[in-house]
């Protein structure tokens, strides 16, 4: 199993428009972070977790040619802007892409992508096939991949695992029950924002807690935004096996 890191920058993305920080000036192409998003290649499926603003751009930079499936955390627009662009796979494939999602994503994708479930449709469209999830585990196509429930300030997010990859974005709380499903995972993936608390997501001391408490062998940090700091010395100050990932990083994990 191979999972790239599409994206792992905040809503806004960094560099932040306007800002002349340390960080949004750096040079350092680490610190240059397009809206969160993962693509985890299982055999020859290929499933993207979040198709932000910025798909069209993340799949062709990584010359992403296949796509079989979607998995949806949450119905903000950095993770659900970019649905249109799979035409082209819909083009291509000459087949529906599978979406996953709960009901909540569903009723802001038929707003947001009103044309995509018209009962009458235009041609060019793209083109859906919608699996309703939310605890229970699910397979695409004998994959099994399990749902972590948490919490985005009062919205329900969900993370998923796969094998030994467990992937958390844009949480605040994960309960006890749900902790215990990212017990064992080899690689841990979770939000940390900044150094300060924010009402919606984990900061960097949480984080860093949580990751402790899972214990996992390596711990990446995503959805970063400028305040975080510069990449280099951020992650030079983390406890051992945890890091920030950075886009374009690549880990492989075995087949699950």
């Amino acid at each position: 199993m191979k999972v790239t890191f599409l994206g792992t920058g905040t809503s806004q993305g960094v560099p932040f428009i306007g800002c002349d920080c340390p960080v949004c000036t750096a040079t350092d192409p680490r610190n240059v972070r397009l809206r969160t998003a993962v693509h985890i290649q299982v055999g020859n499926q290929s499933i993207v977790i979040d198709t932000g603003p910025d798909f069209r751009t993340q799949m062709l930079q990584q010359n992403i040619e296949h796509l079989d499936a979607i998995l949806y955390t949450h119905s903000h627009k950095d993770h659900i802007a970019g649905m249109d662009d799979i035409r082209a796979y819909n083009y291509w494939q000459k087949k529906a892409i599978d979406i996953y999602c709960n009901e909540e994503t569903l009723e802001h994708l038929k707003r947001e992508f009103y044309y995509v479930f018209a009962a009458e449709k235009y041609p060019g469209i793209p083109e859906v096939d919608i699996h309703i999830i939310h605890k229970k585990p699910f397979k695409i196509q004998g994959i099994e991949v399990i749902p972590i429930l948490t919490r985005h300030y009062k919205m329900e997010v969900l993370g998923f695992r796969i094998g030994g990859f467990s992937y958390i974005t844009d949480a605040n709380f994960i309960a006890d029950e749900e902790l215990e499903k990212l017990k064992g995972s080899q690689v841990l993936v979770l939000n940390a924002l900044r150094k300060e608390p924010h009402i919606s997501h984990f900061h960097l001391e949480k984080a860093i807690s949580i990751a402790q408490y899972i214990n996992a062998p390596k711990t990446y940090f995503t959805h970063i935004s400028h305040q975080l700091g510069l990449h280099e010395e951020v992650e030079a100050s983390l406890p051992s096996r945890i890091f920030l990932a950075y886009d374009g990083l690549q880990i492989s994990l075995p087949q699950p």
